[in-house]
């Protein structure tokens, strides 16, 4: 049972059992995502069978979930040559040739993104034990950027659809998803969770917020994971997990004048890499349709230099 008036206690003991600092040695830059390795690559190469491919991501347009909270806003895009400028003359290439250009301005983690392992501190350390401001300065994530994820994270991926399971389709806002929901679903999907797997966990709460509107599905109450559970992201040996809400975690958190406290533990502790608002819907009805909830499942961050998060568009392929 969790005690509701002292986080600082529940996250100190949760890091401390949870702890993989110095696993992968004193100079690692990729935390759980070590267990990737090439078998876990071919494992998951191998459940392609028919073909079928799914984006994981939502949109980056204007029309996104973002309020401004911590000046994160949604995509600004921008065109920076059109047809207009080809048809009219205006653009001075030779022999008829004409084209278009955009560019795009917005936070790294406005939409479907990774969060990086710079993005977490707990007491001023980042992943590993490293002091935070060693790590990340004006000049950005100097250590664990978010480049060094470019290539490795690509493998077997798990989709477990909690609010089918649990919630019927979908679960309500302030659902906390323990460690007992997460058995209950991959047993009832017939699927396994273990070392190096990429897990999807599929809540509803996009689903609702594409039916009713946005609301305050950037920050306000929604389904997650369980403070709970940093024993199982931990045991299990997972290397990442991502979910379909804008937190990962459960909200209002399960403390008193908390905020992210499964935050705190898994990324600067685990080291875990944690990925949100995933669009896992099509997926999912087609798990259903088929009864397969595994697949190769490809998600390579965008390797900005020194970044603490990324836009990624994942593809699941089955």
């Amino acid at each position: 049972m969790l005690d509701r008036t002292d986080p600082e206690g529940a996250i100190a003991e949760a890091a401390a059992r949870c702890s993989n600092w110095g696993r992968w040695g004193p100079d690692d830059v990729l935390g759980t995502v070590n267990f990737i390795d090439e078998a876990k690559r071919r494992e998951g190469a191998a459940l392609v069978r028919q073909g079928v491919t799914f984006s994981l991501s939502q949109r980056f347009d204007a029309d996104g979930p973002q309020r401004g909270w911590r000046r994160r806003t949604n995509p600004v895009h921008t065109m920076l040559d059109t047809g207009l400028d080809a048809v009219h003359g205006d653009q001075g290439f030779p022999h008829g040739i004409g084209g278009a250009d955009d560019v795009i301005a917005m936070p790294l983690q406005c939409s479907t993104q990774w969060d990086g392992l710079g993005h977490i501190f707990d007491h001023g350390r980042a992943w590993n034990g490293r002091p935070a401001d060693k790590v990340v300065t004006s000049e950005g994530d100097r250590v664990t950027g978010i480049e060094h994820l470019a290539a490795p994270v690509a493998g077997r991926g798990v989709l477990l659809d909690v609010g089918l399971v649990i919630g019927g389709g979908e679960l309500p806002d302030g659902f906390a998803i323990t460690e007992e929901h997460l058995n209950a679903t991959a047993e009832a999907h017939g699927v396994r969770v273990g070392r190096g797997d990429i897990v999807c966990v599929r809540t509803g709460h996009l689903t609702r917020a594409r039916r009713e509107g946005w609301g305050e599905y950037a920050g306000g109450p929604a389904p997650g994971l369980s403070f709970t559970t940093a024993g199982w992201l931990h045991r299990t040996e997972i290397a990442a997990i991502a979910t379909d809400t804008w937190g990962f975690e459960v909200r209002p958190n399960e403390f008193d004048r908390a905020f992210q406290p499964l935050h705190q533990v898994a990324i600067p502790h685990i080291g875990l890499l944690i990925g949100e608002m995933w669009d896992l819907d099509a997926l999912a009805a087609h798990c259903a349709g088929d009864g397969v909830y595994e697949f190769f499942l490809a998600a390579a961050p965008l390797p900005v230099t020194g970044a603490v998060g990324s836009p990624v568009n994942p593809l699941a392929i089955k």
